[in-house]
Parts: structure tokens; sequence; C-alpha cells
């Protein structure tokens, strides 16, 4: 596939950042952009950019984009195009930019790894397509690789959750045998994720996704960053809790993780429509974007923006 490159303005190829420079961007607190809608289902560029220049503001260095958190399972091939070229010209060199596919084949992954590179990202997160335990070893290898050769790669783990011998497997072929492949998202945590951090400490740039904990839980066995949800509408609970990392105040950043992380998870993952929901939900509540979703997906009614306001307030983030 051609991605329609002029369609979507001028092509910005940027000098490619060294593996070091990445280290550097990838650690600590990484904004995941949850892609914003209108009412009406649209997607809200302004309020995407606004997600951007927030998560800059707070001290991410690194703005990614995910499948998952980003709705690719909602938007088109174009406006993934169009999602990723405004984020990274929104970004403007500020931070690091990672870009994220849509579970293509190797083919169109590849074709979108050069895309992502001539618009501005820095690195791909590839997540291959294994319906029905499709995928080798060696094509795993083989797909990574070939991206790779268009763009650094970041690996995200939840590929590998139908057998993580298998995960452990193609990682070690990918630390030694490409030299592309740089960084990795953890989605998987626990066992899993110890063995993988034991097993690309100093080689890859290692990121914790999902919540505070989960990088805490990882922290010794070289985690570098994590995916911090609070630090577009709470950027002082996220600066706490780096800064009490980086002084190795482990009693205060696992206070932080009891008083704030753990329960908002535990309301927001109880929420009718899931997390998400309630997360669009808070960023409307703290005046960044709207709580709309497309459909199929619910949007939190005005009975839920209450009752998740009056949560915010108990925990004192709003």
């Amino acid at each position: 596939m051609r991605w329609p490159i002029r369609a979507f303005g001028r092509v910005k190829v940027e000098s490619m950042r060294t593996s070091e420079e990445l280290r550097t961007l990838l650690t600590g607190p990484v904004t995941s952009l949850h892609t914003p809608f209108k009412r009406d289902g649209e997607i809200d560029y302004d309020g995407l950019r606004g997600l951007v220049d927030r998560g800059i503001e707070a001290g991410s260095t690194t703005m990614m984009l995910t499948y998952g958190d980003s709705f690719f399972s909602l938007l088109t091939d174009n406006e993934v195009a169009e999602v990723t070229r405004v984020v990274a010209d929104q970004t403007a060199g500020r931070a690091a930019v990672v870009a994220a596919d849509r579970i293509w084949w190797t083919g169109k992954t590849v074709a979108f790894a050069r895309y992502a590179r001539e618009v501005g990202a820095d690195l791909l997160m590839v997540l291959p397509p294994d319906w029905a335990g499709s995928c080798t070893e060696d094509s795993f290898v083989a797909h990574y690789a070939a991206a790779a050769a268009e763009i650094p790669v970041m690996v995200v783990t939840n590929v590998f959750s139908r057998s993580h011998g298998l995960g452990l497997d193609v990682l070690r072929r990918l630390r030694d045998e490409v030299k592309g492949v740089v960084a990795i998202k953890d989605d998987l945590v626990g066992v899993f994720a110890r063995k993988m951090a034991l097993l690309l400490h100093g080689h890859w740039s290692i990121i914790s996704g999902g919540q505070k904990q989960n990088h805490f839980d990882l922290i010794h066995y070289g985690c570098d960053g994590y995916l911090s949800t609070f630090v577009t509408f709470a950027p002082r609970i996220t600066q706490a809790y780096w800064r009490a990392v980086q002084e190795e105040e482990w009693a205060t950043a696992a206070g932080i993780v009891r008083k704030y992380d753990m329960p908002y998870f535990a309301y927001v993952l109880n929420v009718v429509g899931s997390f998400d929901a309630a997360l669009h939900g808070t960023y409307e509540l703290h005046g960044l974007t709207e709580r709309w979703r497309r459909p199929p997906y619910h949007s939190l009614s005005d009975a839920q923006m209450e009752a998740l306001s009056q949560q915010l307030a108990d925990l004192n983030l709003l």
C-alpha cells in the first residue's frame, strides 16, 4: 500500500535519533494518547494536539500512540495515518513520538513504517497479526526485522499471551539478531514481565503499560519508563511519583500508588463501558476533551459523569 503522504501535508524526514537518545527519552512517564472524539464521532484533532501539549508541559518526553488507547480499532487506515502525522507535527521534536500499526500483514506494516518515519515519528510499535496462533518464531522475527529496516521498532508483549515461552524465544532472537528493535512495551506483567526485563535490560528501553504499580513491580528488573494515566489531567501526581523513583524513595513511591493509582483504577475498571470510557469522562471533567467515543463503544451517561466527578473529588483528583 502506498500511504497518501501528500494528502496529509509536507513530508518531514528528520534525522533519526541515536539509540542513546531514544533510551533517555523513553525513560520516565510516557504520555499514552487516547484519541478524542466529538459527539458526532469525528476525531477531535484540536483536542489531540492539546493532549500532546499537556503531556510535554508535564515533563513527559515520549508521546505514544497504541492500537488500544488510541482507538485504532475504530479508525480507518487513513485516519491512523492522519493521527500519526498530527501527533508528530504537534510534538515538533519536543519529545519522542512512538507511532503504532494496526495489526497488518508484513508488507503493509513496512509501508506504514516508512510513512511514519517520513512524517517524523521516532519509533513504530509493531503489533503483528496472530489469529489462531498462525505465526511462528521465525515469522515473528522476520516481521519485526522487516519493519526495523525502515524505522526503530518497539515490541508490545500482548501478542505473546498465547505462549510466554515463544515470546521469550522471539525476544531473545530479536535482541541478538535485529539491530533495529530498540524498545518494548509490556502488557503481560507478572512472571513474564520480570523474565523479559532481565533478558532485555541494557539492550532495549523497557516500558511498563497499565498502571504505576506495574512499573513499580519492574523497577529493580530494569524497567525504564511507564505509561502514565495521570500525566495529562493530574501531572502533580505523575511528577511526585517519578521524583520519588529517581531519588529511590520507595516508600513514598509506593504511597502514591496506594493513595491515587490503586483507588482510581479500582473505580474506573468497574465502570460500565470500561476504564477507557471513564478516562474520557475524566478528560471532560478536566476540560481537556469531551467524553465521547465512537459507537458501538459506550460513552459515559450524565449520571455516570456525576458519579465519576464525585469519585475524583474524593481522591483529590479534581
